[in-house]
This record gives C-alpha cells, structure tokens and sequence, in this order.
C-alpha cells in the first residue's frame, strides 16, 4: 500500500489544525511555509478536506481553516479517503487470468489486507496523533 504526497500533507495539515484547536482558525501560508508544501497545492487538498466535513474554512480577515468536530471524533481513515478516495484495490488479478483459483485467491488476499487497513486507520483517530 501507498499513501500518497498528497495524503501525506493533508495529515500534515490537519495535524497542525489539531494542535492549533481553541485558537483563532489556521492561516493556509502559515502550514504552507512551515511543512514546505507549495501554497496552491496545500489549498487544493484543504479544499478537498473541507468538502469531506473533516475542515471548516472561513474567509476574510479573521478567516482560515479549523477542525469541524474534536480530534477525538476524526480518523485518519477519514483524512485518507477525502484526499486519495475509498482505501480499495483498483487491481483483479481474478479478472486478469480469467478468473483462475490462484486469481481469486490472490484478490482475496488483496480484500483481507485493505479491510484490516481500514480497520486500522479508523480506529486511529486524529488526537492519537497529535497528542504528547
């Protein structure tokens, strides 16, 4: 499995929202200059994010990004998939071989880790992460 740049950063981006709580909202330029993300790039995943209920943004003077619920009630499950989509497999390797045993064996393989992983990062919830 692969995580991508992109979840990466959103990771990056909430965790420094999270640690932020209670404080006025978090500025885009201030994650953008303190991870290295490229502003336009960090504004479309926050955007995404945002889509995905895990952000609230506002504008203005007073504006930027904060969380919509407590780290607590947010998985990192839940940052994965408003980035990168369903944690699913995008391969049959069944189909491929004309859905011989070692091809649906091998997809149920597939299907049994990708469950485990979502099992995973659900119950891995953003505070988790950001305590300490």
């Amino acid at each position: 499995m692969r995580i991508s740049r992109s979840t990466g950063y959103a990771l990056l981006a909430v965790g420094h929202i999270a640690r932020h709580k209670g404080k006025k909202p978090v500025l885009s330029q201030d994650i953008s200059k303190k991870y290295n993300i490229p502003l336009e790039y960090l504004l479309k995943i926050l955007q995404q994010l945002v889509r995905a209920n895990v952000l609230h943004s506002k504008r203005g003077p007073r504006g930027g990004f904060s969380l919509t619920k407590p780290a607590n009630k947010i998985s990192v499950l839940q940052i994965i998939e408003a980035v990168d989509g369903p944690l699913a497999s995008h391969f049959s390797l069944a189909d491929q071989i004309h859905r011989s045993r070692f091809g649906t064996r091998t997809d149920k393989v597939f299907e049994k880790a990708i469950a485990q992983a979502r099992v995973v990062f659900d119950s891995t919830k953003l505070s988790n992460l950001v305590a300490g």
